[in-house]
């Protein structure tokens, strides 16, 4: 008998996860169905308590239901305290409800895996929202140099540095305060979705550093192209998709799949 697991969002009918989770349990052998469901916006909890009455074992949750997650889960690992979002969310044997993040974690290693300069490096990271609250623990975790983040509201920025100020020289402000060159320039904000680029300075790129936007798309992002431009390697977020979902699958089953023929499928589909 499979167990069951899905993803929540609204919407969700755009998601990779059913294709990735399925490409991992293929590849590993678990006995697993993954769908995607459709949360309503208001009802986020009673969508959850539906499907685990109907036998779920555990879901990835994305937008908008991260926070939701947060406040249902029974227990938080520390990156989802810290993050204040959970999106994967598991039941244990005895029916207590777990909740983790997955998306510095994943984000972490894909830079490992592009051979990003991390560990003393400087680090720049655009925007202040929930994407960028989520994987400040593990950029930290690798003992940049430094750690800046910019945002079009400084005071946003100001306080999440202020957040995660014991984990390291973490600073914030406005796009106006930005002061390269950097080693590792992130882009956390939503401005790809519109093909839209933050005000950034001309001097931003050290000689050698790399451009990470967490968007991805068939086509470079106008902040890779931006950046390219510049001198910058580029990379964008597609990995860093199938790393939080390896470990989210981790978290489930225990087993840890290979990810890159996932990454390599998911290329070739764009």
């Amino acid at each position: 008998m499979s167990d069951r697991y899905c993803v929540f969002g609204h919407p969700i009918g755009h998601s990779k996860s059913p294709r990735i989770h399925a490409a991992f349990a293929e590849q590993t052998g678990e006995a697993m169905t993954y769908e995607a469901i459709e949360a309503p916006r208001d009802d986020f909890a009673g969508a959850w308590r539906a499907f685990a009455a109907a036998g779920g074992r555990g879901a990835n949750v994305t937008v908008p239901f991260k926070e939701d997650a947060f406040r249902m889960a029974e227990d938080l690992s520390p990156r989802a305290q810290r993050a204040g979002a959970v999106n994967t969310l598991w039941l244990d044997d005895g029916g207590r409800l777990h909740g983790d993040t997955t998306d510095g974690v994943g984000l972490a290693r894909d830079l490992e895996m592009h051979a990003a300069p991390l560990a003393g490096a400087r680090i720049l990271v655009l925007g202040a929202g929930g994407a960028v609250r989520g994987v400040l623990e593990p950029l930290l975790a690798t003992r940049p140099a430094s750690l800046t983040i910019a945002n079009r509201t400084a005071a946003r920025a100001e306080a999440l540095a202020a957040d995660f100020a014991d984990l390291g020289d973490v600073r914030g402000g406005g796009f106006a305060d930005v002061a390269g060159p950097f080693d590792l320039v992130i882009n956390g904000t939503s401005a790809s979705l519109a093909g839209d680029l933050p005000p950034l300075p001309e001097a931003l790129f050290a000689d050698g550093a790399l451009a990470y936007d967490m968007m991805y798309g068939a086509e470079p992002t106008v902040f890779l192209v931006w950046a390219a431009e510049r001198g910058a390697r580029t990379v964008d977020g597609l990995g860093m998709l199938v790393e939080q979902a390896a470990e989210s699958f981790f978290l489930w089953r225990h087993t840890r799949p290979d990810t890159a023929p996932v990454r390599e499928m998911l290329r070739q589909a764009l």
